[in-house]
C-alpha cells in the first residue's frame, strides 16, 4: 500500500504546484486578490498598489544579488530611469503609456549594461560602491536636467486611458499593477529552473567554480544585471503612474536600501521571499502609524506623525540587523522552518 506524495515522470517532479492543495490555495488566493479592491476603502487599496511595485522591483533585486551574488546599492537609479523614461516618453512625446511600460524596462535594462560591464572584475564591497555612485550619478543629472525632467520641481505623469477607459482611481489602476506582478513572479520563477537560472545560482555559490564547469561569468552577470534593471524600470514606470508626479527625492539612496531591506528580511534568493519582504517592508510605515495612534504616542507627542519617515529608516536598519543575527533565511525561511515541522509533527525527531 502507497503513501506519501510520488513522482512518476519527471514532469510531475519539476512542477511548480505539485498538489491539489497547493492549486486550491492558488485558486483561492487569486479570487481573494480580485475581490480585494471591492471589499475596502481607497487607501488600502493604494497600500496595496504600492505592495504590487514594490514586488516587482523586489523580485528584480533578489534575480541579482539573492540568486547571483551581485550586491547592488543602486536599484532605486534603475527604478528613477524607468519611471522618468515613461514620464517623458508620456508628457514630451505623447505615447499611450501601456507602450512605454516595456520601453521603460528595456532603458534600464540598457543601464544595466552599461554597470554590468564593471562588474565583471568587481565584487562584494567594491560592487556595491559602483552601483551607489551610479545612484548617485543619476540623481544628479536628474536634478540638473531640468529641461527634461524638471529637476528639483518634478514631473507629472497622468494617469493611463486604454480603449476610451481611464484608469483615474487606485481601485481601477490596481488590476494593471496586478497584471504585471503576476508576470513578474512567473517569469521569474521560470528563469530560475532554466539553464540562465542555475547559472546565476553557480555564480553566486562560487564563482571560480562555475567558471571550471563551463559557465561564462561575463554573459551570465551582464544578463543578471540587466534583468534586474529590466524589472526595476517596470517597477518605475507603474510608480510613476501611480502616484503621478515624479521628483529625485522618491529616488534617492535610502530607496535602494529599502529594497535590500526587502530581500533580506523576505529571504534571499527565494521567489516567495521578494514577495513577503517587499509587502512587509511596505506595511511597516503603516504599521508605525497605526501603533502611534493606537498607544496615545501621538497625543503626547504630535510632532512624531511628521517624522514617521525619519523613525521608518532607523526601523528598517533596525530590522536588517535582527533579521541577519536571528532569522538569516528571512521570513521565507522561518515559514520553510514552520512547514517542515508540522509536516512531520508530532513525529519531530
Amino acid at each position: 500500500m502507497t503513501s506519501g506524495d510520488f513522482k512518476t515522470d519527471y514532469r510531475k517532479d519539476i512542477a511548480i504546484f505539485q498538489t491539489t492543495w497547493v492549486k486550491g490555495w492558488l485558486v483561492f488566493f487569486i479570487l481573494a486578490l480580485l475581490i480585494f479592491p471591492f471589499v475596502v476603502g481607497e487607501y488600502p487599496v493604494y497600500i496595496m498598489n504600492l505592495c504590487g511595485i514594490a514586488i516587482i522591483g523586489a523580485l528584480g533585486l533578489n534575480i541579482l544579488t539573492g540568486f547571483t551574488g551581485q550586491i547592488s546599492l543602486g536599484h532605486a537609479a534603475f527604478i528613477a530611469i524607468g519611471a522618468y523614461t515613461s514620464g517623458i516618453l508620456t508628457t514630451k512625446l505623447g505615447m499611450p503609456f501601456w507602450f512605454t511600460i516595456p520601453i521603460a524596462g528595456l532603458v534600464s535594462a540598457f543601464a544595466g549594461l552599461i554597470v554590468g560591464i564593471p562588474s565583471l572584475r568587481l565584487k562584494g564591497l567594491y560592487l556595491a560602491i559602483t552601483t551607489m555612485a551610479f545612484s548617485i550619478i543619476v540623481e544628479y543629472i536628474i536634478m540638473r536636467w531640468k529641461s527634461l525632467t524638471g529637476g528639483a520641481v518634478g514631473m507629472e505623469i497622468p494617469r493611463p486611458v486604454l480603449g476610451g477607459i481611464a484608469f483615474e482611481s487606485d481601485r481601477s489602476f490596481y488590476f494593471v499593477i496586478l497584471f504585471f506582478v503576476v508576470l513578474g513572479i512567473i517569469f521569474s520563477r521560470n528563469l530560475i529552473r532554466t539553464k540562465a537560472g542555475r547559472a546565476f545560482i553557480a555564480i553566486r555559490d562560487r564563482d571560480i567554480a562555475a567558471e571550471v564547469i563551463g559557465v561564462d561569468l561575463s554573459r551570465y552577470k551582464i544578463i543578471s544585471f540587466m534583468i534586474s534593471s529590466f524589472y526595476a524600470g517596470v517597477a518605475g514606470s507603474l510608480y510613476g503612474a501611480l502616484i503621478m508626479n515624479i521628483s529625485s527625492e522618491q529616488f534617492a539612496l535610502h530607496v535602494s536600501i529599502e529594497y535590500v531591506a526587502m530581500i533580506i528580511i523576505g529571504g534571499m534568493g527565494s521567489i516567495l521571499g521578494s514577495i513577503y519582504g517587499a509587502v512587509f517592508m511596505t506595511l511597516v510605515p503603516e504599521i508605525l502609524r497605526f501603533s502611534v495612534k493606537l498607544f496615545g504616542i501621538a497625543d503626547i507627542y504630535p510632532s512624531i506623525i511628521d517624522i514617521i519617515d525619519e523613525i521608518k529608516v532607523g526601523v528598517f536598519g533596525i530590522l536588517i540587523i535582527l533579521f541577519l543575527i536571528y532569522e538569516p533565511e528571512g521570513i521565507y525561511g522561518r515559514w520553510r522552518k514552520i512547514k517542515a515541522y508540522w509536516k512531520t509533527w508530532p513525529f519531530t525527531y
